[in-house]
């Protein structure tokens, strides 16, 4: 259904130069070889220069082509897009400015309605014919969307495009055998720690933002009984979960080992850390003990409130690390994620030129910009990382540092998320405390072990 666009393939010339020179005595031989050489190597030079035309005259060709394509766009329809609500009205902004560049779009209508990323995947696998024909999504959420063909992949021309222009994670995340399937829009769907710090003394050691919390009266809040979170400590240990898809996006395997040693030490830890005081569990800054919070792991999305919060005691910083039951430092780690935008298969073939457009304007290095300084989505784009505004935000600079540690989220059952939480439920509701044998934690490991694995299934 997609239109294939032709690649150019710039071929390079090599040219030959003929040599001839005779002479009896040693120094007409060696003018001869001189002149030889100096004559084949501005004939390779020639030969170089040549090709270097011929080469920038097939990429202006090919520039030309691109222009003369995107400005052929023309089509009268309706294009539905959903975005999170946090960005409908710059998302309308920037639609009006591309319609604006198409004369041939003008009769156009663009649709932009408020659809979360977890709920925008759920409801284009229900019903692809009636979702949106772009979406944003987050990206643990493709393989399910590919698996449902709910999504077109990539134009070779817009899939080079992508690959150059964002970091390599964001566009594994949006890759699932050798085709890319969404344009990368984000690389902030993580999470690390701020904290106030007239509170606490040093976030590098957990133990000590507990005790710090503990000793001022304050919370230091985490999500435990949540499979996002929590995996935080498995994978600080050494623990595996992560699950193989083919190529068209469904689950063929897996790579978990939670019960063993590694296990045993990053739950333990989750007890000792949940036996605390200071310990609440949430993820939000805006929670209603929200006053009393002095550190809590969350993300980017969540800076303003806890800017406000703490207001000239605001700090970021990675996750802490912990001192294992086994006598060893661990850093805390988690998922490193992305969001999306995507596109659901088209049989118009002018309607899908025009939503391959638009997709890529909403992802284009100038608006990622536009979005953080919007909404403070953090940039895909490689260039748009390193402007000064994005490099000087605290939240991103804490998020860089953690994603050095973390594991890129790559595709998961949609029942693993409830199947990893509830083991930090079990710790939450006290069936699994400080004082429950090591055999019946081992047997909590075994069970989510046996869990995880059949999240294949479900």
């Amino acid at each position: 259904m997609k239109k294939k666009i032709v690649s150019i393939v710039i071929c390079s010339a090599m040219a030959a130069a003929m040599l001839a020179g005779c002479g009896s005595s040693s120094s007409s031989t060696d003018t001869a070889s001189t002149t030889a050489d100096t004559t084949a190597a501005a004939a390779e030079t020639t030969a170089a220069a040549e090709t270097t035309d011929a080469a920038a005259a097939e990429t202006s060709a090919a520039t030309e082509e691109t222009t003369e394509t995107a400005a052929d766009l023309n089509y009268s329809g309706e294009i539905k897009v959903w975005v999170a609500d946090a960005v409908v009205d710059f998302t309308k902004e920037q639609i009006a400015n591309f319609q604006a560049q198409y004369p041939g779009l003008a009769d156009a209508t663009f649709t932009v309605e408020a659809v979360g990323e977890g709920d925008a995947a759920s409801n284009m696998i229900t019903d692809v014919e009636a979702g949106a024909d772009i979406y944003g999504f987050a990206q643990d959420q493709l393989a399910r969307l590919v698996a449902a063909g709910a999504l077109e992949p990539l134009a070779d021309n817009y899939a080079a495009e992508v690959t150059a222009n964002n970091d390599e994670g964001s566009v594994a995340a949006a890759t699932v055998g050798d085709s890319i399937y969404a344009y990368p829009m984000t690389s902030d769907n993580g999470y690390f720690l701020y904290y106030d710090k007239s509170v606490i003394s040093d976030p590098s050691d957990l133990d000590t933002i507990l005790s710090d919390c503990e000793s001022a009266g304050k919370y230091f809040y985490m999500d435990i009984a949540n499979g996002w979170y929590i995996p935080s400590f498995f994978f600080a240990t050494g623990c595996n979960i992560t699950y193989d898809t083919d190529a068209d996006g469904n689950f063929t395997g897996s790579d978990i080992n939670v019960n063993g040693a590694e296990g045993m030490v990053a739950l333990k830890e989750v007890i000792k850390m949940a036996s605390s005081s200071a310990f609440q569990n949430g993820s939000s800054a805006g929670d209603a003990n929200s006053e009393k919070i002095a550190a809590i792991v969350d993300g980017t999305w969540d800076s303003a409130t806890v800017q406000q919060l703490f207001g000239d005691n605001y700090a970021c910083a990675k996750l802490p690390s912990f001192t294992g039951s086994d006598g060893k430092t661990y850093q805390m780690s988690g998922f490193s994620g992305y969001k999306l935008l995507g596109e659901k298969p088209q049989e118009d073939e002018d309607k899908l030129a025009v939503c391959d457009a638009l997709a890529d304007y909403l992802t284009s290095e100038d608006v990622q910009l536009a979005r953080y300084e919007a909404v403070s989505w953090g940039p895909s784009n490689t260039n748009a990382q390193q402007s000064d505004e994005v490099k000087a935000d605290a939240a991103l600079t804490a998020l860089n540092d953690q994603m050095q540690y973390d594991i890129p989220q790559g595709q998961y059952p949609n029942s693993y998320w409830d199947l990893a939480a509830a083991i930090g439920s079990d710790i939450n509701s006290g069936t699994l405390t400080s004082s429950t044998s090591d055999d019946d934690l081992q047997a909590a490991l075994d069970t989510l072990q046996s869990n995880l694995e059949g999240a294949i299934n479900e």
